[in-house]
Protein backbone atom coordinates (compact mmCIF):
# COMPACT_ATOMS: atom_id res chain seq x y z
CA UNK A 1 0.00 0.00 0.00
CA UNK A 2 1.46 3.31 -0.94
CA UNK A 3 3.34 5.58 2.09
CA UNK A 4 0.67 8.10 3.48
CA UNK A 5 1.13 11.68 2.63
CA UNK A 6 0.00 14.92 4.34
CA UNK A 7 -2.93 14.87 1.92
CA UNK A 8 -4.27 12.39 3.81
CA UNK A 9 -4.27 12.54 7.09
CA UNK A 10 -7.38 10.87 7.42
CA UNK A 11 -5.74 7.48 7.14
CA UNK A 12 -2.04 7.84 8.70
CA UNK A 13 -2.99 6.23 11.85
CA UNK A 14 -3.05 2.93 10.55
CA UNK A 15 0.69 3.20 9.84
CA UNK A 16 1.48 5.11 13.19
CA UNK A 17 -0.45 5.29 15.46
CA UNK A 18 -2.07 1.83 15.07
CA UNK A 19 0.22 -1.50 16.05
CA UNK A 20 1.15 -3.70 13.91
CA UNK A 21 0.36 -7.51 13.99
CA UNK A 22 3.31 -8.55 15.43
CA UNK A 23 3.58 -5.43 17.83
CA UNK A 24 0.13 -6.22 19.52
CA UNK A 25 1.27 -9.50 19.80
CA UNK A 26 0.62 -10.90 23.66
CA UNK A 27 4.30 -10.51 25.18
CA UNK A 28 3.46 -14.60 26.81
CA UNK A 29 3.45 -15.33 22.97
CA UNK A 30 6.54 -13.57 21.72
CA UNK A 31 9.13 -16.53 22.44
CA UNK A 32 7.15 -18.80 20.67
CA UNK A 33 7.72 -20.17 17.32
CA UNK A 34 4.66 -20.10 14.74
CA UNK A 35 4.55 -23.99 14.74
CA UNK A 36 3.58 -24.27 18.38
CA UNK A 37 1.00 -21.18 18.50
CA UNK A 38 -0.46 -23.55 15.35
CA UNK A 39 -0.41 -26.50 17.99
CA UNK A 40 -2.25 -24.47 20.35
CA UNK A 41 -4.84 -23.54 18.43
CA UNK A 42 -5.80 -26.33 17.35
CA UNK A 43 -6.48 -27.09 20.94
CA UNK A 44 -8.34 -24.30 21.17
CA UNK A 45 -10.42 -25.38 18.21
CA UNK A 46 -10.52 -28.62 19.22
CA UNK A 47 -11.96 -27.68 22.79
CA UNK A 48 -14.96 -25.57 21.26
CA UNK A 49 -15.65 -28.18 19.09
CA UNK A 50 -16.17 -30.46 21.68
CA UNK A 51 -18.10 -28.22 24.05
CA UNK A 52 -19.79 -24.91 22.45
CA UNK A 53 -20.26 -26.40 19.44
CA UNK A 54 -22.22 -29.30 20.68
CA UNK A 55 -24.27 -27.09 23.62
CA UNK A 56 -25.10 -24.51 21.09
CA UNK A 57 -26.31 -27.12 18.44
CA UNK A 58 -28.63 -28.90 21.12
CA UNK A 59 -30.00 -25.33 22.29
CA UNK A 60 -31.05 -24.66 18.64
CA UNK A 61 -32.45 -27.95 18.38
CA UNK A 62 -34.65 -27.22 21.29
CA UNK A 63 -35.17 -23.57 20.07
CA UNK A 64 -36.64 -24.97 16.57
CA UNK A 65 -38.92 -27.65 18.11
CA UNK A 66 -40.70 -24.78 20.34
CA UNK A 67 -40.79 -22.55 17.68
CA UNK A 68 -42.46 -24.66 15.33
CA UNK A 69 -44.49 -27.11 16.73
CA UNK A 70 -47.18 -25.79 16.52
CA UNK A 71 -46.94 -26.30 12.64
CA UNK A 72 -47.48 -30.25 14.25
CA UNK A 73 -50.25 -29.33 16.68
CA UNK A 74 -52.32 -28.45 13.46
CA UNK A 75 -52.12 -32.23 12.38
CA UNK A 76 -53.07 -33.29 16.17
CA UNK A 77 -56.84 -31.26 16.63
CA UNK A 78 -55.44 -27.77 17.83
CA UNK A 79 -57.31 -25.92 15.49
CA UNK A 80 -60.61 -27.88 16.20
CA UNK A 81 -60.18 -27.45 19.99
CA UNK A 82 -59.35 -23.34 19.85
CA UNK A 83 -62.15 -23.02 16.96
CA UNK A 84 -59.84 -21.38 14.45
CA UNK A 85 -59.91 -20.97 10.87
CA UNK A 86 -57.22 -21.02 8.18
CA UNK A 87 -56.41 -17.77 8.39
CA UNK A 88 -56.11 -17.49 12.24
CA UNK A 89 -54.31 -20.41 13.00
CA UNK A 90 -51.73 -17.94 10.29
CA UNK A 91 -51.86 -15.35 12.20
CA UNK A 92 -50.90 -17.63 15.65
CA UNK A 93 -47.64 -18.69 13.66
CA UNK A 94 -46.61 -15.53 12.20
CA UNK A 95 -47.14 -13.80 15.35
CA UNK A 96 -44.27 -15.50 16.80
CA UNK A 97 -42.10 -13.20 14.69
CA UNK A 98 -43.95 -9.80 15.92
CA UNK A 99 -42.22 -10.51 19.15
CA UNK A 100 -39.36 -12.50 17.91
CA UNK A 101 -37.72 -10.06 15.22
CA UNK A 102 -37.53 -6.89 17.05
CA UNK A 103 -36.22 -7.71 20.31
CA UNK A 104 -33.10 -9.28 18.53
CA UNK A 105 -31.74 -6.02 17.97
CA UNK A 106 -31.57 -4.67 21.75
CA UNK A 107 -30.70 -8.26 23.18
CA UNK A 108 -27.40 -8.41 21.13
CA UNK A 109 -26.68 -5.28 21.79
CA UNK A 110 -26.90 -6.38 25.23
CA UNK A 111 -25.16 -9.10 25.11
CA UNK A 112 -21.42 -7.65 23.00
CA UNK A 113 -21.29 -5.76 26.48
CA UNK A 114 -21.78 -9.30 28.68
CA UNK A 115 -18.93 -10.86 30.06
CA UNK A 116 -21.11 -14.18 30.34
CA UNK A 117 -22.88 -14.25 27.17
CA UNK A 118 -23.47 -18.19 27.07
CA UNK A 119 -25.38 -18.00 30.64
CA UNK A 120 -27.21 -15.10 29.05
CA UNK A 121 -28.67 -17.22 26.41
CA UNK A 122 -28.89 -20.57 28.50
CA UNK A 123 -31.39 -18.71 30.91
CA UNK A 124 -33.55 -17.02 27.67
CA UNK A 125 -33.58 -21.00 26.50
CA UNK A 126 -34.69 -21.88 30.62
CA UNK A 127 -37.64 -19.76 29.72
CA UNK A 128 -38.95 -20.09 26.84
CA UNK A 129 -38.96 -23.64 27.54
CA UNK A 130 -41.38 -22.57 30.81
CA UNK A 131 -43.48 -20.55 28.48
CA UNK A 132 -43.76 -23.15 25.67
CA UNK A 133 -44.78 -25.85 28.31
CA UNK A 134 -47.48 -23.08 29.36
CA UNK A 135 -49.18 -23.47 25.40
CA UNK A 136 -50.91 -26.68 27.05
CA UNK A 137 -52.97 -24.86 29.17
CA UNK A 138 -54.45 -22.54 26.47
CA UNK A 139 -58.54 -22.63 26.15
CA UNK A 140 -58.81 -20.15 23.31
CA UNK A 141 -57.51 -18.36 19.71
CA UNK A 142 -56.50 -15.14 21.71
CA UNK A 143 -54.44 -16.71 24.72
CA UNK A 144 -52.51 -18.92 21.81
CA UNK A 145 -52.13 -15.16 20.48
CA UNK A 146 -50.99 -13.77 23.22
CA UNK A 147 -48.15 -16.80 24.63
CA UNK A 148 -47.16 -17.22 21.11
CA UNK A 149 -45.96 -13.14 21.06
CA UNK A 150 -44.17 -13.60 24.30
CA UNK A 151 -42.62 -16.42 23.48
CA UNK A 152 -41.04 -15.20 20.92
CA UNK A 153 -39.91 -12.18 22.50
CA UNK A 154 -37.88 -14.50 25.04
CA UNK A 155 -36.40 -17.16 21.88
CA UNK A 156 -35.35 -13.42 20.12
CA UNK A 157 -31.99 -13.93 22.22
CA UNK A 158 -30.72 -17.36 20.75
CA UNK A 159 -30.10 -17.38 17.04
CA UNK A 160 -28.42 -13.96 16.60
CA UNK A 161 -26.52 -14.70 19.97
CA UNK A 162 -25.76 -17.90 19.12
CA UNK A 163 -23.99 -16.57 15.51
CA UNK A 164 -22.11 -13.58 17.39
CA UNK A 165 -20.97 -16.20 20.11
CA UNK A 166 -19.84 -18.38 17.82
CA UNK A 167 -18.08 -15.64 15.76
CA UNK A 168 -16.03 -14.28 19.06
CA UNK A 169 -14.09 -17.96 19.18
CA UNK A 170 -13.43 -19.17 15.41
CA UNK A 171 -11.96 -17.47 12.25
CA UNK A 172 -13.35 -16.61 9.36
CA UNK A 173 -12.32 -19.89 7.59
CA UNK A 174 -13.51 -21.81 10.31
CA UNK A 175 -16.67 -20.26 11.21
CA UNK A 176 -18.85 -21.18 7.85
CA UNK A 177 -18.82 -24.83 8.88
CA UNK A 178 -19.63 -23.96 12.46
CA UNK A 179 -22.40 -22.24 11.21
CA UNK A 180 -23.73 -25.23 9.49
CA UNK A 181 -23.40 -27.62 12.25
CA UNK A 182 -25.54 -24.92 14.00
CA UNK A 183 -28.37 -25.32 11.04
CA UNK A 184 -28.03 -29.02 11.95
CA UNK A 185 -28.89 -28.37 15.10
CA UNK A 186 -32.39 -26.56 13.50
CA UNK A 187 -32.84 -29.40 11.00
CA UNK A 188 -32.37 -32.29 13.52
CA UNK A 189 -35.31 -30.16 15.36
CA UNK A 190 -37.07 -29.81 12.25
CA UNK A 191 -36.74 -33.60 12.12
CA UNK A 192 -37.12 -34.60 15.60
CA UNK A 193 -39.94 -32.14 15.93
CA UNK A 194 -42.15 -34.15 13.14
CA UNK A 195 -41.04 -37.75 15.11
CA UNK A 196 -41.71 -36.47 18.77
CA UNK A 197 -45.14 -35.24 17.51
CA UNK A 198 -45.81 -38.72 16.17
CA UNK A 199 -45.17 -40.15 19.26
CA UNK A 200 -47.54 -37.07 21.16
CA UNK A 201 -50.73 -38.32 19.22
CA UNK A 202 -50.15 -41.58 20.34
CA UNK A 203 -50.79 -40.15 23.74
CA UNK A 204 -53.85 -38.34 22.82
CA UNK A 205 -56.83 -38.25 25.67
CA UNK A 206 -53.98 -39.86 28.23
CA UNK A 207 -55.00 -38.15 31.82
CA UNK A 208 -57.66 -36.57 29.92
CA UNK A 209 -55.15 -34.52 27.78
CA UNK A 210 -55.13 -33.95 24.26
CA UNK A 211 -51.82 -35.13 22.19
CA UNK A 212 -51.10 -31.46 20.95
CA UNK A 213 -51.42 -30.65 24.65
CA UNK A 214 -48.43 -33.67 25.38
CA UNK A 215 -46.66 -32.61 22.62
CA UNK A 216 -45.84 -28.72 24.30
CA UNK A 217 -45.76 -29.84 27.68
CA UNK A 218 -42.80 -32.68 27.40
CA UNK A 219 -41.26 -30.27 24.68
CA UNK A 220 -41.12 -27.43 26.86
CA UNK A 221 -40.27 -29.36 29.99
CA UNK A 222 -37.10 -30.94 28.21
CA UNK A 223 -36.12 -27.33 27.17
CA UNK A 224 -36.34 -26.15 30.76
CA UNK A 225 -33.46 -29.29 32.22
CA UNK A 226 -31.15 -28.94 28.89
CA UNK A 227 -31.22 -24.78 29.33
CA UNK A 228 -29.92 -25.65 32.81
CA UNK A 229 -27.60 -28.17 31.97
CA UNK A 230 -25.95 -26.07 29.84
CA UNK A 231 -25.55 -23.00 32.18
CA UNK A 232 -23.07 -25.11 33.35
CA UNK A 233 -20.91 -26.32 30.81
CA UNK A 234 -21.32 -23.67 27.93
CA UNK A 235 -18.39 -21.21 28.40
CA UNK A 236 -17.78 -17.87 27.59
CA UNK A 237 -15.70 -14.93 25.62
CA UNK A 238 -11.83 -17.05 24.51
CA UNK A 239 -10.32 -14.59 27.20
CA UNK A 240 -12.54 -15.37 30.25
CA UNK A 241 -13.39 -18.92 29.51
CA UNK A 242 -12.51 -21.42 32.05
CA UNK A 243 -11.95 -24.45 29.34
CA UNK A 244 -8.66 -22.56 28.48
CA UNK A 245 -5.37 -22.36 29.78
CA UNK A 246 -4.20 -18.97 30.32
CA UNK A 247 -1.51 -19.09 27.39
CA UNK A 248 -4.52 -20.60 25.30
CA UNK A 249 -6.16 -17.84 26.24
CA UNK A 250 -3.87 -15.13 24.63
CA UNK A 251 -3.52 -17.44 21.48
CA UNK A 252 -7.13 -17.58 21.11
CA UNK A 253 -7.86 -13.83 21.49
CA UNK A 254 -4.65 -12.75 19.05
CA UNK A 255 -5.52 -15.23 16.57
CA UNK A 256 -8.69 -13.33 15.84
CA UNK A 257 -6.94 -9.91 16.48
CA UNK A 258 -4.48 -10.79 13.38
CA UNK A 259 -7.25 -11.14 11.29
CA UNK A 260 -10.13 -8.82 12.43
CA UNK A 261 -7.87 -6.11 13.86
CA UNK A 262 -9.28 -6.65 17.57
CA UNK A 263 -10.46 -9.31 19.70
CA UNK A 264 -13.56 -9.20 22.22
CA UNK A 265 -13.15 -7.73 25.59
CA UNK A 266 -9.99 -5.25 23.77
CA UNK A 267 -12.21 -2.44 22.04
CA UNK A 268 -13.66 0.45 23.54
CA UNK A 269 -16.24 1.39 21.06
CA UNK A 270 -19.86 1.93 22.68
CA UNK A 271 -22.64 -0.58 22.14
CA UNK A 272 -24.41 2.66 20.68
CA UNK A 273 -21.62 3.90 18.73
CA UNK A 274 -21.18 0.19 17.14
CA UNK A 275 -24.62 0.32 16.24
CA UNK A 276 -25.10 3.47 14.42
CA UNK A 277 -22.09 2.46 12.48
CA UNK A 278 -23.89 -0.36 10.91
CA UNK A 279 -26.29 1.87 9.62
CA UNK A 280 -23.53 3.75 7.77
CA UNK A 281 -21.99 0.60 6.19
CA UNK A 282 -24.28 0.20 2.76
CA UNK A 283 -22.85 -3.26 2.86
CA UNK A 284 -25.60 -4.17 5.68
CA UNK A 285 -28.87 -2.84 3.67
CA UNK A 286 -27.64 -5.44 0.88
CA UNK A 287 -27.42 -8.23 3.19
CA UNK A 288 -30.22 -7.24 4.79
CA UNK A 289 -32.70 -7.36 1.84
CA UNK A 290 -30.31 -10.95 0.33
CA UNK A 291 -31.99 -12.24 4.14
CA UNK A 292 -35.20 -11.22 3.61
CA UNK A 293 -35.47 -13.16 0.24
CA UNK A 294 -33.80 -16.09 1.76
CA UNK A 295 -36.07 -16.06 4.91
CA UNK A 296 -39.03 -15.69 2.29
CA UNK A 297 -37.94 -18.88 0.62
CA UNK A 298 -36.85 -20.86 4.48
CA UNK A 299 -40.30 -19.75 5.45
CA UNK A 300 -41.39 -22.86 3.99
CA UNK A 301 -40.51 -24.43 7.29
CA UNK A 302 -43.63 -23.06 9.21
CA UNK A 303 -45.81 -25.21 6.80
CA UNK A 304 -43.70 -27.60 5.70
CA UNK A 305 -46.62 -30.38 7.44
CA UNK A 306 -48.91 -28.92 5.39
CA UNK A 307 -47.09 -29.54 2.01
CA UNK A 308 -46.31 -33.04 2.63
CA UNK A 309 -50.27 -33.56 4.08
CA UNK A 310 -51.02 -32.84 0.10
CA UNK A 311 -49.18 -36.17 -0.22
CA UNK A 312 -52.63 -37.61 0.58
CA UNK A 313 -51.40 -40.03 3.85
CA UNK A 314 -52.35 -39.96 7.27
CA UNK A 315 -51.14 -37.80 9.78
CA UNK A 316 -49.07 -39.88 11.82
CA UNK A 317 -47.40 -41.14 8.44
CA UNK A 318 -46.88 -37.53 7.36
CA UNK A 319 -45.36 -36.68 10.56
CA UNK A 320 -42.76 -39.31 9.64
CA UNK A 321 -42.52 -38.01 5.86
CA UNK A 322 -41.42 -34.81 7.27
CA UNK A 323 -38.18 -36.28 8.83
CA UNK A 324 -36.20 -37.44 6.02
CA UNK A 325 -35.79 -33.97 4.15
CA UNK A 326 -34.69 -32.10 7.31
CA UNK A 327 -32.63 -34.67 7.99
CA UNK A 328 -30.68 -34.60 4.29
CA UNK A 329 -30.62 -31.34 4.75
CA UNK A 330 -28.23 -31.24 7.92
CA UNK A 331 -25.85 -33.22 5.60
CA UNK A 332 -26.54 -30.50 3.10
CA UNK A 333 -25.51 -28.00 5.53
CA UNK A 334 -22.55 -29.28 6.19
CA UNK A 335 -21.18 -30.05 2.51
CA UNK A 336 -21.76 -26.58 1.84
CA UNK A 337 -20.10 -24.86 4.47
CA UNK A 338 -17.39 -27.20 4.29
CA UNK A 339 -16.79 -26.55 0.55
CA UNK A 340 -17.12 -22.62 1.21
CA UNK A 341 -14.80 -22.96 3.76
CA UNK A 342 -12.17 -24.94 1.84
CA UNK A 343 -12.67 -23.24 -1.25
CA UNK A 344 -12.61 -19.57 0.62
CA UNK A 345 -15.99 -19.28 -2.02
CA UNK A 346 -19.42 -17.61 -1.01
CA UNK A 347 -20.94 -16.57 -4.35
CA UNK A 348 -20.95 -19.25 -6.08
CA UNK A 349 -22.86 -21.29 -3.26
CA UNK A 350 -25.48 -19.19 -2.68
CA UNK A 351 -26.19 -19.04 -6.43
CA UNK A 352 -26.45 -22.42 -6.89
CA UNK A 353 -28.72 -22.92 -4.28
CA UNK A 354 -30.99 -20.51 -5.12
CA UNK A 355 -31.44 -21.96 -8.61
CA UNK A 356 -32.18 -25.57 -7.44
CA UNK A 357 -34.64 -24.11 -4.69
CA UNK A 358 -35.89 -22.41 -7.77
CA UNK A 359 -36.49 -25.51 -9.33
CA UNK A 360 -38.09 -27.25 -6.21
CA UNK A 361 -40.97 -24.36 -6.18
CA UNK A 362 -41.70 -25.32 -10.25
CA UNK A 363 -42.00 -29.02 -9.45
CA UNK A 364 -44.92 -29.14 -6.96
CA UNK A 365 -47.06 -26.82 -9.14
CA UNK A 366 -46.70 -28.69 -12.20
CA UNK A 367 -47.59 -32.24 -10.90
CA UNK A 368 -49.70 -33.94 -9.06
CA UNK A 369 -47.23 -36.81 -8.68
CA UNK A 370 -46.33 -38.53 -5.82
CA UNK A 371 -42.92 -39.19 -6.52
CA UNK A 372 -41.94 -35.71 -8.06
CA UNK A 373 -43.73 -34.06 -5.38
CA UNK A 374 -42.00 -35.92 -2.57
CA UNK A 375 -38.59 -35.24 -4.76
CA UNK A 376 -38.89 -32.06 -4.57
CA UNK A 377 -39.74 -31.66 -0.72
CA UNK A 378 -36.59 -33.29 0.14
CA UNK A 379 -34.80 -30.56 -1.32
CA UNK A 380 -37.08 -27.76 -0.59
CA UNK A 381 -35.43 -27.09 3.29
CA UNK A 382 -32.07 -27.56 2.31
CA UNK A 383 -31.96 -24.99 -0.60
CA UNK A 384 -34.54 -23.16 0.66
CA UNK A 385 -32.31 -22.11 3.77
CA UNK A 386 -28.83 -22.97 2.68
CA UNK A 387 -27.95 -19.50 0.90
CA UNK A 388 -28.85 -17.89 4.81
CA UNK A 389 -26.01 -19.59 6.27
CA UNK A 390 -23.44 -18.38 3.93
CA UNK A 391 -25.27 -14.37 4.26
CA UNK A 392 -24.17 -15.17 7.93
CA UNK A 393 -20.71 -16.15 6.82
CA UNK A 394 -20.70 -12.74 4.75
CA UNK A 395 -21.50 -10.55 7.35
CA UNK A 396 -19.16 -11.93 9.91
CA UNK A 397 -16.35 -12.02 7.07
CA UNK A 398 -17.44 -8.19 5.84
CA UNK A 399 -18.24 -6.57 8.92
CA UNK A 400 -16.28 -8.04 11.53
CA UNK A 401 -15.34 -4.96 13.83
CA UNK A 402 -16.30 -2.77 15.42
CA UNK A 403 -17.68 -5.77 17.76
CA UNK A 404 -20.46 -3.92 18.77
CA UNK A 405 -21.15 -3.38 14.91
CA UNK A 406 -21.03 -6.87 14.22
CA UNK A 407 -23.34 -7.65 17.19
CA UNK A 408 -25.66 -4.99 15.86
CA UNK A 409 -25.04 -6.37 12.02
CA UNK A 410 -26.09 -9.97 12.68
CA UNK A 411 -29.51 -8.87 14.63
CA UNK A 412 -30.71 -6.22 12.23
CA UNK A 413 -30.04 -9.24 9.39
CA UNK A 414 -31.52 -11.50 10.82
CA UNK A 415 -34.86 -9.45 12.60
CA UNK A 416 -35.75 -7.29 9.21
CA UNK A 417 -34.70 -10.13 7.27
CA UNK A 418 -37.39 -12.29 9.20
CA UNK A 419 -40.46 -9.91 8.70
CA UNK A 420 -40.84 -11.88 5.63
CA UNK A 421 -42.01 -14.69 8.13
CA UNK A 422 -45.06 -12.70 9.50
CA UNK A 423 -46.59 -12.11 5.55
CA UNK A 424 -45.49 -15.43 3.86
CA UNK A 425 -47.66 -17.09 5.95
CA UNK A 426 -51.06 -16.06 4.68
CA UNK A 427 -49.61 -17.47 1.15
CA UNK A 428 -50.27 -20.63 1.76
CA UNK A 429 -53.97 -21.36 0.07
CA UNK A 430 -55.47 -22.82 -2.94
CA UNK A 431 -53.84 -26.37 -1.94
CA UNK A 432 -52.39 -28.49 -3.50
CA UNK A 433 -50.22 -26.30 -6.01
CA UNK A 434 -50.34 -23.74 -3.74
CA UNK A 435 -49.19 -20.61 -6.42
CA UNK A 436 -49.12 -18.04 -4.38
CA UNK A 437 -46.75 -19.14 -2.12
CA UNK A 438 -43.91 -21.13 -4.72
CA UNK A 439 -44.82 -18.53 -7.66
CA UNK A 440 -43.58 -15.54 -4.35
CA UNK A 441 -40.55 -17.85 -3.85
CA UNK A 442 -39.26 -18.03 -7.04
CA UNK A 443 -40.02 -14.26 -7.26
CA UNK A 444 -37.77 -13.70 -4.00
CA UNK A 445 -35.19 -15.65 -5.44
CA UNK A 446 -34.48 -13.85 -8.44
CA UNK A 447 -34.13 -11.01 -6.23
CA UNK A 448 -32.09 -12.22 -4.36
CA UNK A 449 -29.57 -13.34 -7.14
CA UNK A 450 -29.74 -10.10 -8.56
CA UNK A 451 -29.03 -8.33 -5.33
CA UNK A 452 -26.42 -10.67 -4.43
CA UNK A 453 -24.48 -9.98 -7.95
CA UNK A 454 -24.66 -6.57 -7.42
CA UNK A 455 -23.14 -6.86 -4.37
CA UNK A 456 -19.84 -9.03 -5.38
CA UNK A 457 -19.32 -5.82 -8.08
CA UNK A 458 -19.59 -3.55 -5.05
CA UNK A 459 -17.02 -5.36 -2.49
CA UNK A 460 -14.92 -6.51 -5.97
CA UNK A 461 -14.51 -2.68 -6.49
CA UNK A 462 -14.05 -1.71 -2.49
CA UNK A 463 -10.85 -4.01 -2.78
CA UNK A 464 -10.16 -2.67 -5.97
CA UNK A 465 -9.59 0.65 -3.76
CA UNK A 466 -7.70 -1.17 -0.94
CA UNK A 467 -4.79 -1.23 -3.23
CA UNK A 468 -5.07 1.74 -4.53
CA UNK A 469 -4.19 5.23 -3.37
CA UNK A 470 -4.59 6.71 -0.50
CA UNK A 471 -7.64 8.87 -1.15
CA UNK A 472 -8.79 6.09 -2.24
CA UNK A 473 -8.08 3.59 0.92
CA UNK A 474 -9.45 6.69 2.78
CA UNK A 475 -13.09 6.77 0.88
CA UNK A 476 -13.28 2.65 1.86
CA UNK A 477 -12.85 3.44 6.10
CA UNK A 478 -15.39 5.73 5.61
CA UNK A 479 -17.65 2.88 4.39
CA UNK A 480 -16.62 0.81 7.14
CA UNK A 481 -13.30 -0.72 6.95
CA UNK A 482 -11.34 -0.19 10.36
CA UNK A 483 -7.92 1.68 10.59
CA UNK A 484 -6.81 -1.45 11.86
CA UNK A 485 -7.63 -3.60 9.19
CA UNK A 486 -6.06 -1.23 6.49
CA UNK A 487 -2.93 -1.55 8.23
CA UNK A 488 -2.70 -5.47 8.38
CA UNK A 489 -3.77 -5.38 4.37
CA UNK A 490 -7.45 -6.89 4.90
CA UNK A 491 -9.47 -7.38 2.11
CA UNK A 492 -12.87 -8.67 1.66
CA UNK A 493 -13.09 -12.35 0.84
CA UNK A 494 -15.82 -14.60 -0.56
CA UNK A 495 -16.63 -12.81 -3.79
Amino acid sequence: MPSPTNSTTDIKEPTTDVLSVDERRPEALRGMSDADIAAIEKKIVRKADLVILPVMGILYILNYIDRQNLAAAKLQGIMEDLNMSTQEFATALSILFVGYLPFQIPSNLIISKLTRPGLYICCACAIWGVISAATAAVQSYHALLAIRAILGMVEAVFFPGAIYLLSAWYTKNELGKRIGGLYVGQQVGNAFGGLIAAGCLKMDGLHGIRGWRWLFIIEGSATVGIAILSALILPEYPYNARLLTPVEREVAVWRLEKEAGAGEGSEDVGTWQGFLQGFKDPKLYALIFCNMMSQTQGSIANFFPTIVKTLGYDSNRTLLLTAPPYVFAAFWYMGLTALSDKTKLIYPFIMGNIALACCTYIVPMATLSIAGRYTAMMFMPCTSVGPQLLLYKTINHHLPRPIAKRAAAIALMNAIGGTSNIWASYLWFAGPRYFAAFGTFIAAGVAFAITITGYLFYVRRENRLLDGTDEQVARVVRRGVTKEQVAMDWRYEGY
